[in-house]
C-alpha cells in the first residue's frame, strides 16, 4: 500500500514536469517547422483589395508560419501573370497566392487558352474572404445620375460615356459591366486596367465614366463626393453600403454576383504543409485588427478548409460556364 502511495506521488510531481517539457517540445518543434521566409503573390496593384488582403494576412504569418513573409505585386494579364509565377515555384509553402475566384473560375470559360491549369496547377489551401461588386461613377457624369437606370439613360444620349473600367478583361467586374449593359440596351465598352485603384483613379480624372469593381475599392474615395455607387451585386445590400440599393432591388434581377478570395500554393505541395499553412491563415482571420482592417476595404473574412475551397471552385467554375457561353462573353467582349 505505502509503495503504491509512493507511486502515486510520485506521478503527481511528475505531471507538470512533463506537461512542461512537452509544451516546450511543441513549441520548439513549431519554431523548427517554421520556413526561412516566405511570399505571397498578388496578381493586382498596391492598395487594392487583393493586396490589402494579401499584407493583412502577411503580417500575421510573419513568425508563426515563416520568419519573414513578403507580398509581391505581379501585375499583368489579369491576374495571370501572379498565377503562372505561382505554377512554377517551388512546391515547398514558401511561395502561395491570394487570387479572386475569376481567375481560376471564369478565366477558363473567357479565354481560348490559359499558361495555367485551374485545377492540377495549384493546391488548393482556404478561403481567405468574401464581398460584392459595385458599379460606380465619376465626375464625368452628372451628379443626377444616381441609379443604375438612370446612367444607362445619360449613356444612350452620350455615346461618348458608353465606357466602364474593371481590374482586368475577363474579371468578375467586367463580366458584370457587359451583363449590366446588356440589361440596359447600352454597348458598354470595356477598359481593362492593373487593378481597379487605377482605374478609379481614371475615372477621378475624368478619363473614364464609371468602373466597376469590389465595393471596397470605392470606399476611401466616397467621402471626397467625387464617386458615386449606383448599386452592388449581392443578394442583399451590403454592409458597408447600406444605403445602397442593389441591382436586383432596382429592377436588374439577374445582376447578382458575389466573389471571394482563396489561397494557392503551388499544385504538388504536400499537404501536411497545405495543413499547416491552413491553420496558420485560419488563425490570422480570427484576429480582431486583421478582421477591422479588412472590413476597411469591404472585406469579410471567410476562411475554410483546404476540401471546402477545392468545391467552392468547382461550384463556381460550373456555375457561371454556361452563363458565360449563352451570352458569348470573352475577355475580347
Amino acid at each position: 500500500m505505502l509503495k503504491h502511495r509512493r507511486h502515486l506521488l510520485g506521478l503527481a510531481a511528475a505531471a507538470p514536469v512533463s506537461a512542461f517539457l512537452s509544451g516546450r517540445a511543441f513549441a520548439q518543434a513549431q519554431a523548427a517547422a517554421q520556413l526561412e521566409r516566405a511570399v505571397i503573390y498578388a496578381g493586382f496593384a498596391p492598395g487594392g483589395t487583393t493586396d490589402v488582403t494579401a499584407r493583412r494576412i502577411g503580417e500575421k504569418l510573419q513568425g508563426t508560419y515563416a520568419k519573414s513573409v513578403q507580398v509581391e505585386n505581379r501585375t499583368g494579364a489579369g491576374g495571370q501573370i501572379a498565377l503562372t509565377a505561382l505554377k512554377t515555384a517551388p512546391a515547398d509553402g514558401s511561395t502561395l497566392i491570394v487570387t479572386p475566384m475569376s481567375m481560376l473560375g471564369i478565366y477558363p470559360h473567357t479565354y481560348k487558352k490559359l499558361p495555367y491549369d485551374p485545377v492540377a496547377d495549384f493546391q488548393p489551401v482556404s478561403q481567405a474572404v468574401q464581398f460584392d461588386y459595385a458599379v460606380a461613377v465619376g465626375p464625368a457624369v452628372p451628379e443626377s445620375v444616381k441609379t443604375p437606370a438612370e446612367f444607362v439613360a445619360w449613356a444612350k444620349a452620350n455615346p461618348a460615356g458608353q465606357a466602364f473600367g474593371s481590374p482586368a478583361a475577363g474579371s468578375g467586374p467586367h463580366f458584370l459591366g457587359e451583363l449590366y449593359g446588356r440589361a440596359g440596351g447600352v454597348p458598354l465598352r470595356h477598359i481593362p486596367y492593373r487593378g481597379t485603384q487605377p482605374a478609379i483613379l481614371d475615372m477621378l480624372g475624368g478619363q473614364v465614366p464609371s468602373v466597376c469593381g469590389p465595393v471596397g475599392e470605392f470606399l476611401p474615395h466616397l467621402a471626397t463626393g467625387k464617386v458615386r455607387i449606383l448599386a452592388t451585386s449581392g443578394t442583399s445590400r451590403s454592409r458597408f453600403t447600406p444605403n445602397v440599393p442593389t441591382f436586383a432591388e432596382q429592377g436588374f434581377r439577374d445582376l447578382v454576383l458575389d466573389e471571394w478570395f482563396g489561397i494557392f500554393v503551388p499544385g504538388k505541395t504536400p499537404m501536411d504543409i497545405v495543413n499547416r499553412l491552413n491553420a496558420a491563415v485560419r488563425a490570422a482571420l480570427a484576429m480582431p485588427d486583421v478582421i477591422a482592417g479588412l472590413g476597411q476595404m469591404g472585406l469579410v473574412p471567410a476562411p475554410s478548409s483546404p476540401a471546402e475551397l477545392a468545391a467552392l471552385l468547382k461550384r463556381d467554375t460550373d456555375r457561371w460556364g454556361p452563363l458565360v457561353k449563352t451570352i458569348g462573353f470573352t475577355a475580347d467582349s
